[in-house]
């Protein structure tokens, strides 16, 4: 089972190191001034101090953001601290070179131009569902709504391999990976795997979502942009105008029963994420559980606990039975990925500190 002590080095904490960290996604990002901290079994090793939360679409780029924040700090109690040196980004997407490659970021980023606007000495880059894998350890039980209890744990969670999963403005996916010296989150780009149809008329979806890129990624119909493809074809399908314009419309439309084009959307939306949930369990052998999170999910709740998601996530021939075992949760975003973010800095800090004093 995953638990706050196995995924924290063996080596004793860094200590009141400040850092910055942020979460940024395509819609929003998330920034806060954290601290290291001495942590018992189980005890989170990272102290946020005080947090921002940006509308990214307001900046020219995440610099600005970010210099933003340090600035606000001068008004904080911890104006003392604005000097800071080390800084982790979780982002959606993956790095290349210098570059955060994902076409749903708002603006492009250079890791090294980063670097040298905000005058910091390490600036480090991960996935943003890696930080929120490194997060799991610290949400409470409580935290965690049940979807399916599978054989889950009261903590909620089973031991054996967790895959942390969930739709926003694109699709995130991170897995927890039991190992020898303890588990290891390995970040993925899961978005990208091509989108599979279930039935019939999943696959007139998928052939509308083809015309004329061909690669349909599973991001394309499991995202608010996804939800947003979904209703057009629909619309399309049902020989009808598509009228709504954004994924929250959709939601409410389909909620309030006033648009049936938008109801299938969701309908359609909730089946696919059961079937896809189902296909890394199975990738992963996630005997400890799915955690859904991003920003779609806990949003509509209530509906996909009635909707086929369940059926979806069960209906895989011979593996039914061990799906069935497999507890399913929902757990909010929030300030997960920024923490998760900070915990990953304080887990490297402390494992190179260790490595110092052995090379002694």
């Amino acid at each position: 089972m995953v638990t706050a002590s196995t995924l924290r080095s063996s080596a004793p904490p860094a200590q009141d190191t400040h850092l910055l960290a942020a979460d940024v996604g395509g819609t929003h990002a998330r920034v806060a001034l954290a601290r290291t901290r001495p942590a018992a079994a189980g005890e989170c090793p990272v102290e946020l101090l005080h947090g921002e939360v940006y509308n990214c679409a307001d900046w020219p780029g995440l610099a600005d953001l970010l210099v933003d924040f340090v600035a606000k700090l001068a008004h904080t109690p911890w104006r003392d601290e604005a000097q800071l040196q080390v800084c982790t980004l979780a982002c959606a997407g993956y790095v290349q070179a210098d570059m955060v490659v994902n076409r749903n970021l708002p603006w492009p980023i250079s890791i090294s131009a980063l670097r040298a606007r905000l005058g910091i000495t390490r600036l480090e880059v991960i996935n943003d569902f890696e930080a929120l894998a490194y997060a799991v350890p610290y949400v409470r039980p409580e935290e965690m709504r049940v979807l399916m209890a599978g054989n889950g744990s009261p903590a909620g969670l089973s031991a054996g391999p967790v895959v942390v999963m969930g739709p926003g403005t694109g699709l995130g996916c991170a897995a927890i990976l039991p190992g020898p010296q303890g588990p290891q989150v390995l970040a993925t780009e899961a978005a990208h795997i091509s989108l599979a149809a279930g039935t019939p008329r999943e696959l007139d979806i998928l052939r509308m979502l083809a015309d004329p890129h061909q690669h349909v990624p599973v991001e394309s119909a499991l995202s608010g942009p996804g939800l947003l493809n979904l209703y057009r074809a629909i619309s399309t399908l049902r020989g009808e105008t598509p009228t709504l314009q954004t994924p929250a419309e959709i939601t409410t439309w389909a909620l309030d029963g006033r648009s049936p084009a938008a109801l299938e959307a969701l309908n359609t939306f909730c089946a696919l994420l059961g079937s896809f949930a189902a296909d890394l369990a199975a990738l992963y052998s996630a005997h400890g559980g799915i955690l859904l999170a991003g920003g779609i999910v806990p949003k509509i709740e209530p509906f996909v606990q009635q909707s086929d998601f369940r059926r979806r996530f069960l209906h895989k021939g011979v593996l039914t039975a061990f799906l069935e075992r497999v507890p399913v949760h929902v757990i909010s975003h929030g300030n997960l990925g920024v923490l998760g973010a900070a915990c990953w800095l304080e887990r490297t800090l402390t494992i190179e500190a260790k490595s110092r004093v052995d090379a002694l």
